[in-house]
């Protein structure tokens, strides 16, 4: 574990976007297993990947109309048992750091893991989750009865 004093810098990158930081596996469940909204985890982490190309991708994505109502992070290596509890939620996927998943209707239905981010520029990370928004986060898919 880093110091709380180098880490909390880069907390403030995403609550300042308005995230709510979930420090507990219990705050996990209790927002990830008790809504129906569209929720987008990012699995903050100290690594360069994260503070040059995940942090910014997710601020940017943001500014675009259709968007999660419900923004949530957990931070790896700080924050062990609400990381190991959020990641529970992204069935299939191995441990990633940084990570960023979005969930509906407490299903995932959009993860990218460090593999997607690493390497890549923030605008184009930034636009594969505007193309998840749109899919996502518009309006309410209706289900049509038969």
């Amino acid at each position: 574990m880093y110091p709380e004093e180098m880490v909390q810098p880069m907390r403030e990158e995403l609550t300042r976007v308005g995230f709510r930081e979930l420090r507990s596996a219990a705050e996990v469940d209790a927002l990830l297993g008790g809504t129906n909204d569209t929720v987008l985890v990012v699995v903050n982490s100290i690594c360069g990947c994260a503070a040059g190309r995940a942090r910014p991708a997710v601020a940017l994505a943001l500014g675009h109309n259709a968007r999660p109502a419900v923004l949530a992070t957990v931070f790896a290596g700080q924050d062990a048992a609400a990381t190991t509890q959020a990641r529970s939620y992204f069935a299939g996927y191995a441990p990633s750091s940084p990570a960023i998943a979005l969930l509906r209707e407490g299903k995932l239905v959009f993860m990218l893991e460090r593999k997607d981010i690493e390497g890549r520029d923030s605008y184009l990370i930034a636009g594969d989750l505007i193309r998840a928004f749109d899919r996502f986060c518009g309006q309410a898919i209706a289900v049509a009865a038969n």
